[in-house]
């Protein structure tokens, strides 16, 4: 299969220079004004206006495995189904149905394995040999109501532990009451402690009351040194939706205009098929470009989204739709 989509390049791990972020800039969190009207009707239209048939699904379906970061945030996880799900990291498509697109040479790794903090060294050694970034959730994951030295102390040992990308979770509380001061001090905390590993915030939106909390949390992370920005822990009522995205990508867009940096963006939470993945592709092909298409600046947070992804393709290779059963997850 040829598609520029599919080309090496797009799909190595190369990161843009990290986010330095800026001083709190309260002028600009305060002058966010969101039309709501008028983002849901653009998340509405996203996927109406381009659609992938055929190849060229196919091509983008392969292409989105390379953006999951293949998740499990279980209460039962154990060693055993971490390495398990590791070994469907190396390998996320079956290699016949790899063979009968023509895609057996490609890099088809996903963009990185997602785990709790005490699973991080079984994930690291099992994935030892690749390329695949460990990440780990921290500060109190989901609710992040623990005191803000803990939370410190948990980013620094996954750090040492082996975690190359931190999913912090933000206090809500601080969004509610826009307490921004408290927020950008908070994030940035969080980024002295991650050193070298890139930091990836977390709003959870569906918690934060307002599209116009989420674009003033979203600009306050980024100046605040976030490397990402992120929807949703997955634990919330609501998690990842188009009209929050879309929001956010736009706070991205302007960050990136007025500062020069690329700020990645991750949803997270209810991305559990194949068209789920492609309107969140359409999202940032459509608002930042193709650009942002790359693993170094676009995740997608899943479990379930990879076996949908195998059945469509063993779909368009057979014209059958295969049991998942046949597409096993850990």
């Amino acid at each position: 299969m040829t598609n520029h989509l599919l080309h090496t390049p797009a799909l190595a791990q190369d990161h843009p220079p990290r986010n330095d972020g800026l001083p709190l800039d309260l002028g600009w969190v305060e002058s966010v004004r969101i039309n709501k009207s008028a983002v849901e009707r653009r998340a509405a239209t996203l996927n109406t206006r381009r659609t992938v048939k055929q190849i060229w699904q196919a091509a983008w379906l392969l292409r989105a495995i390379t953006f999951i970061d293949l998740t499990t945030l279980a209460g039962d996880d154990t060693p055993s189904n971490v390495q398990r799900l590791c070994a469907k990291a190396r390998q996320p498509v079956r290699a016949d149905l790899l063979a009968e697109l023509g895609a057996s040479a490609l890099p088809i790794q996903v963009g990185a394995v997602c785990v709790y903090h005490n699973l991080v060294r079984t994930a690291v050694e099992a994935l030892r040999g690749t390329h695949i970034p460990v990440a780990a959730v921290s500060t109190g994951f989901p609710a992040a109501q623990t005191p803000l030295r803990l939370k410190i102390e948990e980013i620094r040992q996954s750090v040492a532990e082996g975690a190359a990308e931190i999913d912090v979770v933000i206090s809500r509380a601080h969004v509610l009451t826009a307490n921004w001061q408290a927020l950008y001090d908070e994030v940035k905390a969080f980024r002295e402690a991650c050193g070298a590993a890139h930091l990836k915030v977390i709003l959870a939106v569906g918690e934060l009351g307002t599209l116009r909390h989420v674009g003033q949390a979203s600009l306050v992370a980024m100046m605040a040194g976030a490397d990402f920005i992120k929807t949703s822990t997955g634990k919330e009522s609501v998690n990842a939706t188009l009209p929050f995205g879309l929001v956010m990508v736009r706070a991205i867009r302007d960050y990136q205009a007025r500062t020069g940096y690329q700020v990645g963006f991750k949803p997270a939470g209810g991305i559990r098929t194949a068209k789920n993945a492609l309107d969140w592709l359409i999202l940032m092909k459509e608002e930042l470009g193709n650009a942002w298409l790359t693993p170094a600046l676009f995740r997608l947070g899943a479990s379930a989204l990879l076996t949908d992804i195998e059945r469509q393709l063993s779909h368009y290779v057979t014209g059958r739709y295969s049991a998942a059963h046949r597409h096993p997850m850990p």
